[in-house]
């Protein structure tokens, strides 16, 4: 099946396959860590009777694990880039650069934003983490008008040398909003870029937690080594929460005001609006409630992993490293239902391994309720998110 209306970013598939009388479309909605996985592993063996169409808004991905040591001076943006281009060739796939806005499930359509409606077999959904500018600003009015916001990643990459040039040019003060894991390693790059040689003195980040104590979802141990490297680059931490952005000023719901150059929005994903009327299956949070197979709990034509999914057999965090994990066993279902063959169930990891990157070359490693930390796990973090990015630019 192909799309109603013409591409300008198609990419040629081999007559061989458009010839097949069984041809099956696959749609691989976004360009996530396992959808990345899912090319890389298709481009070296496609089923002869598989078409594949991938929609994304960014011919590449950047490496949301990487952009930390962006910000904090130890990469270029280019460095942190996984190309989509080559993996396209090499599986044969249509590009279609572009982002959903809506799925119709009993159709089998998904409505693009630039106006083309594309038809599937199978599809598979990894569109990676959504900042719902509308519900944030019900929470917090003026966001969208004087926020940076971390997500889209790729947004985010392009913007943050402005603020870094801002900073060179004087002291500014940096407000980061959320004490995840995101918002914990850019506050902590942001303000070992901001010490830097390169930067004016007096330059400061305050880390605002919405109330909560930063790394709260981590186990004590590893609480008290973030407030440790929090204390070291001297960011500031506010128990409070911002109820409002204004020109120059975040609004604290204690009744305060803090002043400061740059609020960056780094607090938790939410699901994208237009999964709403999908007719898709969905939590209580919006999300794709999907099975032990990664697969719609309502319409078994449709798979979905990573942070716009929820496992209701298997609750888990939604994390960059659950995505990574879920690539092989999603590729290993795409093939078996291409081929009409049994699905294999897909136990999400009970520990991971979490690398919180600490600004100036030190990190935390956390495993189940352990945790270390030093230079030596930042060289390791360094090495592992060096040979991701390697292995799917090859």
């Amino acid at each position: 099946m192909t799309s109603t209306h013409k591409s300008t970013h198609n990419l040629a598939i081999d007559s061989s396959i458009t010839a097949s009388p069984n041809l099956k479309h696959l749609v691989l909605l976004g360009a996530g860590h396992a959808h990345v996985h899912v090319l890389h592993s298709l481009a070296q063996s496609r089923p002869a009777n598989l078409s594949i169409t991938v929609v994304a808004p960014y011919p590449r991905q950047l490496y949301s694990g990487m952009v930390p040591g962006f910000v904090a001076g130890h990469y270029t943006l280019e460095q942190c880039v996984i190309p989509l281009e080559r993996l396209l060739l090499r599986c044969g796939a249509r590009y279609i650069q572009s982002s959903g806005i809506a799925i119709d499930a009993d159709k089998q359509t998904v409505m693009l934003a630039n106006g083309e409606t594309v038809a599937y077999d199978w599809l598979s959904v990894n569109t990676g983490p959504v900042m719902d500018r509308e519900k944030i600003e019900e929470q917090m009015p003026g966001a969208r008008e004087h926020a940076l916001f971390v997500r889209p990643i790729e947004a985010f990459g392009q913007l943050w040398p402005q603020v870094a040039a801002l900073g060179q040019s004087r002291a500014i003060h940096l407000a980061v909003v959320g004490a995840g894991a995101a918002g914990l390693e850019l506050a902590m790059a942001a303000a070992h870029a901001l010490q830097g040689p390169l930067y004016p003195p007096g330059s400061r980040v305050t880390l605002v937690t919405g109330g909560l104590a930063p790394a709260q979802n981590y186990p004590d141990g590893a609480q008290a080594r973030v407030l440790q490297a929090l204390q070291r680059l001297n960011i500031t931490v506010l128990a409070d929460a911002c109820v409002g952005v204004g020109l120059g000023e975040i609004m604290l719901a204690s009744g305060a005001r803090l002043a400061c150059d740059a609020p960056l929005m780094a607090v938790g994903a939410q699901a994208p609006a237009w999964l709403a009327g999908s007719g898709l299956t969905l939590d209580i949070a919006g999300f794709v409630a999907v099975n032990r197979f990664q697969q719609s709990t309502s319409h078994p034509q449709v798979f979905a992993v990573g942070d716009v999914a929820s496992r209701v057999d298997s609750p888990h965090p939604r994390s960059g490293v659950y995505a990574v994990h879920a690539g092989p066993p999603l590729l290993a279902n795409l093939r078996a239902a291409l081929q009409a063959q049994a699905l294999q169930a897909y136990p999400p990891p009970r520990r991971t391994l979490n690398l919180l990157s600490c600004g100036g070359g030190y990190a935390i490693a956390v495993w189940g309720g352990f945790s270390v930390e030093g230079r030596w796990v930042w060289r390791w973090k360094d090495r592992i998110d060096r040979q991701f990015v390697a292995r799917y630019s090859q």
